[in-house]
């Protein structure tokens, strides 16, 4: 689960655009973009949490993202950014 944002431009610049709704991770909800109740499929057809979650990005002043768990959304991230921004270059 996740998102990318690919700037193919040779001069290195980041890209101005926007991940998920534009708002960064720690605005949270009706802001930032989340996927809430992450499950995956195992051998036996059932639905189960995944173990080992984990969160990655390269960019946290362009793009972010924060994972949680509770027990109405289960395992859950939150994500996004505004892209290239006076922080991010």
């Amino acid at each position: 689960w996740g998102g990318e944002v690919v700037n193919s431009e040779p001069d290195g610049e980041h890209t101005s655009t926007q991940m998920g709704s534009g708002h960064f991770p720690d605005e949270g909800f009706g802001k930032a973009s989340y996927f809430r109740n992450i499950q995956v499929v195992d051998g036996s057809n059932n639905l189960r949490a995944p173990k080992g979650l984990g969160i990655y990005t390269e960019a946290s002043k362009c793009y972010d993202v924060q994972k949680g768990y509770n027990s109405a959304w289960g395992n859950y991230f939150y994500f996004g950014g505004p892209g290239k921004n006076e922080d991010c270059s």
